[in-house]
């Protein structure tokens, strides 16, 4: 790993908190989805195929983090919205199809946007909570 932006990624990926990870995931499976999109514009299936797999990868990886004992029913739905999106994302494979990548996009897209506002919100709580116990 001599690239010195491959360590630099490294290095963030490593120091990052859970939120930013998460964050990340997301950021990457919609990147994937984008790069398979453009793949299947350009008849680029090994493109394609790559891209999709691994913005498969990704999602399974949040499928696997999610905790049933303390997510409840949010894991629950998140855990169906996941399966949903790796349908998509297997059908956009074998049918070479843009609008199942553009629904999986979506999908993602509103959850990233979910859960960043989620981390910003309790961000913002937690300063409160210091700056008015310190008294």
């Amino acid at each position: 790993m001599s690239n010195p932006y491959q360590k630099y990624k490294a290095t963030s990926v490593q120091s990052a908190s859970k939120e930013k990870l998460l964050l990340m995931l997301y950021e990457g499976a919609i990147k994937f989805c984008k790069k398979a999109v453009i793949a299947i514009e350009k008849g680029d299936i090994a493109g394609r195929g790559e891209n999709v797999s691994r913005a498969y990868d990704i999602v399974l990886e949040l499928m696997n983090t999610l905790d049933h004992k303390v997510g409840g029913d949010i894991a629950a739905n998140l855990e169906q919205l996941y399966m949903f999106i790796t349908d998509e994302l297997t059908q956009a494979n074998i049918n070479n199809d843009v609008n199942r990548l553009n629904n999986a996009i979506r999908i993602l897209t509103t959850l990233y946007d979910g859960w960043k506002q989620a981390i910003e919100q309790l961000k913002k709580n937690d300063t409160k909570k210091t700056s008015s116990s310190g008294g």
